[in-house]
């Protein structure tokens, strides 16, 4: 044997951690020659009463007892016995033990018999470690060996053979270091001397690789016992081998399975699992490990169940995983993130296709198709050393994700089926996190594309504002959010400005942000003040919460969102907003200064059960300032205040002449880099004003007369702006308008006509009534004149005014006018 044959594993194991098994020696005739402290301690004899005398004396008792020649002649052929006897305690009572019997050989020719009992009871109490008394009462075989106090081997079992190879003639009148190498063989002198010393019982365990095995290294067991005299002085040192293989891989699979369950799948990142997997077969199971992901399956998408077996073409796969003892010895040609091409007749790619493990103990480089295809990739895995594979695929739902290569160099014992079964164990550990992440991703991307549809692909503020936008979804592991933002252009050249967030993540987050959109589109049209916007939002938000309630009993999951809604007249350069629990706008004027308007919080929708009122407050807006309308996603975190992120974009947009596009990369730098854990959103918009001269309006008196009055004034109009096309139908609307304020309204009437990009006819009064349009029968005189107006007009409405309505109708310009 050479000095790596053997490694010892651990230090003497404590006398408390040692089985209680009581060891006794006895001669050919059954008397007693040896005992042990454990032995008195279980059965209550001391070495001086037993040591002399026949072992019936104690083991079993006198009415149960045979001869011990009879009973040495019984079992002498089979070298030991072993069973379940009844022994008497020294106090009277009997216990109930397992016993084993064992053979050992002298020098000369003869026997002795080494007996180990222990109580049954305290087995099934489980007061000592199962895996040590398993061992040394079940096992078969045990080696024996019994030193004198120079430690010189007189007694020997004949299975300590198949242990260390050393027939058990050859041992007698010699020490350790005749069978073992040296350094160990004097680390265990030292316990042994420690054992003749204390007369406690020590345990080591040590690796070697049997003659009967030369497949894989084994691990051994030692226990070495303080044999006594009847004076009680040590008279030698009894050591007891057991394999216990079985139990040491299953302990190091156990604790490699625990480990996995916290390495692997740590993130739902497909990529970074796959390397996880690889980081963790290295060194603990092999001594290189590659992990290969079908190409689709980092960009969330899974691959057919029938991949690979249509085409007869190799799969590309992309590197997700790689580790080594040595990266150096493997000169891989592809690095980790790279596509991975397979040659058709490898066993990677039988593995992909047919679903199965492949196992080469052996790895044959030399011949095979895959070797005489690709020599190149066959001498650069000659050069590594790696001499023992295992290719297992990675499969979740039928289907193959990928595949993991595990390899051995340095380790010497090849891979066998119990390797492998424990390589399937890992993998598919990984593979059920690889579908987690799939399926996470097959939703995100669901999500995260069904809000994109939802959100507004370009965004345009009219005359009223000039506008840029940012959207950032959040990070993987919170899942896509539900942030919206719009831009909504309304009547006479105005602007809505837009931003809200739905509670949650997720699809469901998505598609109740498009449903309030789209909600929020339609309540726009209708042209109400901010506050009565979010008054009627918010029942469409409780109203969506009763709709999802179902009859399972069950609480349905709240739906909640914030908003802001702001609305900005160029003409006048007012800006009316409410907010419904959503972060106040900021305010950046023209020289840089950043103020937070007074704005009142307001409930958040659906959660405020309509008992809070929602306020307008209405602001004057010089030209070319910015309102930055945000989520809380953009100033909010969990390492620090709201308030100190709102003072950071404050600063990020205080840049005096700055595009605004170049203010949103600016506020929004540092959060594309952190990830966000909730859905980011900024608008910005900054203020423009429609000059005077592109607006006309004239205070009408209450009286029929007057229509041919309003007709003249805005046709004149028309033809100063030159836009003499339009006063033919302008004449019209204008005499429709007017006449329906005068008959159905309530005191004086204002015409006002705004010219931006479209031009647009507007008639105000006193009255709150909003007009409706009606069918007039075929010989009806009246009721055809909003009919007119919706047939000139390309749209017409009417909103609510501070002292009554407005009726408006909107133009297209000519093709020859330009727009202001």
């Amino acid at each position: 044997m050479t000095s790596t044959d053997h490694t010892l594993l651990a230090e003497p194991v404590s006398p408390p951690e040692t089985p209680d098994a009581a060891i006794a020696m006895l001669d050919a005739e059954g008397i007693v020659v040896g005992w042990t402290q454990a032995a008195q301690q279980l059965v209550g004899y001391p070495a001086g009463e037993v040591v002399g005398r026949y072992a019936t004396h104690v083991l079993p008792p006198p009415e149960e007892a045979t001869s011990a020649s009879t009973f040495a002649e019984e079992h002498r052929a089979q070298a030991g016995w072993s069973g379940t006897v009844a022994i008497r305690h020294r106090d009277g009572h009997t216990l109930r033990m397992t016993l084993r019997v064992s053979l050992l050989r002298g020098q000369d020719a003869g026997t002795r018999w080494l007996v180990s009992v222990t109580d049954i009871d305290s087995l099934s109490s489980g007061a000592t470690g199962g895996p040590v008394r398993e061992s040394l009462l079940a096992r078969v075989p045990i080696g024996v060996v019994v030193y004198d106090p120079r430690l010189r081997c007189v007694w020997a079992s004949d299975a300590m053979e198949r242990y260390d190879g050393v027939p058990w003639h050859r041992r007698f009148g010699r020490g350790l270091k005749d069978s073992l190498p040296a350094v160990e063989a004097e680390a265990l002198e030292v316990v042994m001397r420690q054992v003749l010393e204390s007369g406690t019982t020590r345990v080591h365990e040590y690796r070697a690789w049997p003659p009967t095995d030369r497949r894989r290294e084994h691990a051994f067991s030692v226990w070495f016992f303080c044999l006594q005299g009847a004076d009680g002085t040590p008279t030698g040192v009894c050591s007891m081998t057991v394999d216990v293989t079985g139990n040491r891989r299953a302990r190091e699979r156990l604790a490699i399975l625990s480990e996995a369950g916290t390495r692997i799948g740590s993130t739902l990142d497909v990529m970074q699992t796959g390397q996880e997997l690889a980081d963790l077969a290295v060194p603990l199971l092999a001594d290189h490990a590659l992990v290969d992901l079908v190409e689709s399956v980092p960009f969330g998408v899974e691959p057919s169940a029938r991949i690979g077996t249509t085409s007869g073409r190799p799969p590309l796969m992309r590197r997700a995983g790689l580790a080594s003892v040595d990266l150096g010895v493997l000169e891989l040609p592809w690095a980790r993130e790279e596509v991975v091409h397979a040659h058709p007749d490898s066993p990677f790619t039988a593995a992909v296709r047919t679903g199965r493990s492949y196992l080469e103990p052996v790895l044959n480089t030399h011949s095979g198709p895959w070797v005489d295809h690709d020599p190149v990739r066959a001498q650069k895995v000659r050069d590594s050393g790696v001499h023992s594979l295992m290719v297992v695929p990675i499969r979740a739902r039928r289907c193959v994700l990928g595949l993991a290569l595990f390899g051995r160099s340095r380790e010497e014992t090849p891979f066998q089926e119990d390797d492998l079964l424990l390589a399937e164990e890992l993998v598919t550990r990984a593979a059920l996190s690889l579908d987690n992440a799939l399926q996470y991703a097959r939703e995100r991307t669901a999500a995260l594309t069904l809000q994109r549809d939802l959100l507004p692909h370009r965004v345009q503020g009219g005359p009223a504002v000039e506008v840029a936008s940012r959207y950032v979804p959040a990070d993987m592991d919170h899942g896509v959010g539900g942030d919206w933002f719009d831009v909504i252009e309304l009547s006479g050249a105005r602007v809505a400005l837009v931003v809200g967030d739905v509670v949650g993540h997720g699809i469901k987050a998505a598609a109740t942000m498009g449903r309030l959109r789209t909600a929020v589109r339609t309540l726009a049209d209708l042209d109400l003040p901010p506050d009565e916007l979010l008054a009627h939002l918010d029942d469409t938000v409780r109203r969506l919460n009763d709709d999802d309630t179902d009859d399972s009993g069950q609480a349905p999951a709240v739906v909640g969102a914030t908003c802001l809604y702001a609305v900005y007249d160029p003409v006048t350069r007012r800006c009316t907003l409410a907010r419904a629990g959503h972060p106040p706008p900021l305010i950046i004027d023209a020289q840089g200064r950043v103020t937070i308007p007074e704005l009142p919080a307001g409930a958040p929708l659906g959660l405020g059960l309509g008992l809070v009122p929602f306020e307008s407050v209405e602001l004057d807006l010089p030209e070319g300032s910015v309102l930055a309308l945000y989520s809380d996603g953009l100033v909010e975190s969990r390492d620090e205040d709201i308030d100190v992120g709102v003072q950071r974009l404050g600063s990020a947009l205080a840049l005096p002449g700055a595009s605004l596009q170049d203010l949103c990369s600016r506020a929004t730098e540092n959060v594309s880099a952190q990830a966000p854990a909730d859905d980011v959103t900024l608008l910005l918009a900054r203020t423009r004003a429609l000059p005077p001269a592109q607006v006309a309006s004239w205070d009408l008196p209450d009286e029929l007369v007057t229509v041919p009055t309003a007709r003249r004034l805005a046709a004149r109009q028309l033809r100063d702006w030159g836009l003499e096309p339009l006063v033919a139908t302008v004449e019209s609307l204008v005499g429709e308008m007017v006449s329906n304020a005068i008959r159905h309204g309530d005191g004086p009437s204002r015409l006002r006509l705004i010219q931006h990009r479209a031009l647009t006819c507007e008639v105000s009064d006193a009255s709150t009534g909003q007009p409706r349009p009606r069918h007039p029968g075929t010989l009806d005189e009246h009721g055809r004149g909003l009919y007119l107006v919706a047939r000139l007009s390309r749209r017409w409405g009417s909103r609510s005014a501070a002292d009554g309505k407005v009726v408006w109708a909107e133009l297209d310009l000519p093709s020859t006018a330009a727009a202001p």
